[in-house]
């Protein structure tokens, strides 16, 4: 749509390369536009979540508590009991594309279509002995696509860009109480991703393994967190190089590591103090690797207040900076390759930015939560992700010799989540 009449005479092997990357990249693509850090959530459940995604020292539900440090089972405040808890995510992403060549007279921008999307959750803590207990979650850590059919046919080199991507977690966790100040943690993280292109859904599993522990000093809790790397096949996911047989393609979840430190200085946790720091290993993971992201170090704050006993009233913020690099000057005719696949630099850069915006940094998030009664707990949360945008300009557009490009992307987000709690 976009080529010269130079450029479409450099072979059919290009041009299928050129279609193909739209939808190899869109892979990650999908599970980005409404995720927050890179393309994992700040934290899962209302709780946490309203904490701008705090919750390593000092989870406060078994959603969290699986989620964020397998260690916190011990110290909970549904313990010595047991809880289960019950969350919905509703995520509102609005996600805009531009592509400007002011020499051949195209300016095209537009929003993307998928832009409602509901994220489940739920949790169990049980005591096994006095200072063993089991826990187990399922959430989904990633669940939208990015539609741009129909709206921007410019946009993309395939003529319209389609795709839908889920990542649930399955997660059976268990804690022990060294002492009454130590406790250990671990749990088994079983992952499955569909992946739709357009061309049918593709399905993949991959098992990995996240440790914690957790050590309290009267008021002050301090918690570590790691998640080993978790990759996932896509097994014939698109027939990427044009030869007729569709092609798997490999993504891995980043090894993350994370530190908390929580203070509760009055009694009845009154007052709940959190500050986390995570580390994502985005520039190792394959296909984020593939696509030159940088690793991403996410600073959280978050405070819990109960005025009085039944009612607790949260806020939070959580930075993380963009992980995608910008590449100013870039040659629109030249050829990149992708887990050995050759492609279109035009078309690789384009999805980098405009298809793949992975771009808020800054999140304010707010809650409240009441107790109904002494086993039910109802808490809601609503997190902002201010809008980002950003922009990289190339050279050669439509082939050799051709005029400049700016390639450019936006994202803003919003979400609201409501949860249930049952102690018995």
């Amino acid at each position: 749509m976009f080529e010269s009449e130079n450029f479409k005479k450099e072979g059919k092997m290009k041009k299928r390369c050129l279609v193909a990357v739209p939808f190899m990249f869109l892979l990650v693509a999908g599970s980005i536009v409404h995720a927050t850090n890179g393309d994992n959530f700040i934290a899962i459940g209302p709780i946490a979540r309203s904490m701008g995604g705090v919750g390593i020292a000092a989870p406060q539900d078994s959603i969290s508590a699986v989620f964020a440090n397998p260690a916190a089972m011990c110290f909970g405040p549904y313990c010595p009991g047991s809880q289960v808890d019950f969350a919905g995510t509703v995520f509102l992403p609005a996600a805009h594309a531009k592509l400007d060549v002011p020499a051949a007279g195209i300016h095209v921008s537009d929003r993307s279509q998928s832009n409602v999307f509901i994220v489940p959750a739920i949790g169990l803590s049980t005591p096994i002995t006095s200072r063993l207990r089991f826990g187990i979650a399922a959430y989904g850590t990633s669940g939208l696509g990015t539609d741009y059919r129909d709206r921007i046919a410019a946009l993309g080199p395939a003529g319209g860009i389609f795709t839908q991507y889920q990542v649930m977690k399955f997660a059976p966790n268990i804690a022990y109480m060294i002492t009454d100040s130590l406790s250990v943690g671990a749990n088994v993280q079983i992952d499955y991703a569909g992946l739709d292109l357009g061309a049918g859904t593709s399905s993949g599993y991959a098992v990995g393994v996240q440790l914690g522990a957790i050590y309290k000093m009267g008021p002050v809790s301090l918690g570590l967190s790691y998640v080993t790397p978790q990759q996932i096949n896509h097994e014939r996911v698109f027939d990427f190089d044009g030869n007729g047989t569709r092609d798997d393609l490999k993504l891995e979840m980043p090894q993350t590591l994370g530190f908390g430190i929580a203070f509760s200085p009055f009694p009845l946790q009154k007052l709940l103090i959190e500050g986390n720091f995570k580390w994502i290993n985005w520039s190792d993971a394959k296909g984020y690797k593939d696509f030159d992201w940088r690793d991403q170090y996410v600073f959280s704050l978050g405070a819990q207040y109960k005025p009085v006993p039944k009612l607790s009233l949260r806020a939070g913020v959580n930075y993380g900076r963009n992980p995608v690099k910008l590449h100013d000057g870039f040659n629109a005719a030249s050829a990149t390759f992708v887990q050995g696949v050759p492609t279109s630099t035009f078309g690789y850069e384009f999805l980098r930015i405009a298809g793949f915006p992975a771009l808020v940094e800054t999140h304010a998030t707010f809650g409240i939560g009441y107790e109904l009664s002494d086993t039910f707990i109802v808490n809601l949360a609503y997190a902002h992700a201010f809008e980002k945008e950003v922009s990289e300009t190339g050279k050669n557009f439509g082939g050799p010799g051709g005029p400049g490009v700016t390639l450019g992307s936006k994202l803003k987000e919003d979400s609201f989540e409501f949860g249930l709690s049952w102690r018995f």
